[in-house]
């Protein structure tokens, strides 16, 4: 199974249309067994053309903090599960997310400046 993150600094892009980079984990067996970063195209979620770029490198889950409907139609329509509402350092979250600790929160954004108040997965440590 592979995850995939919106990430700006090592932590989850408070809007998924608007991260630096995805970072991918690889998942066997309940373990990451590899990291990749895929640059964000230039725009929108939703009209970027990531999704399928996303499921062509085999990503079934997105772990996002806010992200509006259109994104997250593409994402599902392309076999994608998203989950809203993350935040914190980005292994951390792929670590709760394994343990089974993270649901999708339900919020949406309807346009592109909303606020978001999200829970924080921070305090793991990780050894990669």
């Amino acid at each position: 199974m592979k995850i995939a993150v919106p990430t700006r600094d090592g932590v989850v892009d408070d809007h998924f249309g608007h991260c630096h980079h995805y970072t991918i984990y690889e998942i066997e067996n309940g373990a990451i067994v590899d990291i990749e970063e895929l640059p964000a195209p230039q725009g929108c979620g939703c009209k970027s053309g990531i999704a399928p770029l996303l499921a062509a490198r085999g990503v079934e889950v997105m772990l996002a903090g806010n992200m509006g409907d259109g994104a997250k139609n593409v994402l599902n329509k392309c076999g994608i599960k998203t989950i809203r509402g993350c935040s914190g350092e980005v292994n951390n979250l792929v670590i709760e997310y394994l343990w089974g600790n993270i649901e999708d929160s339900g919020e949406h954004c309807d346009h592109h400046d909303c606020p978001t108040t999200k829970s924080d997965y921070t305090g793991l440590k990780l050894d990669l």
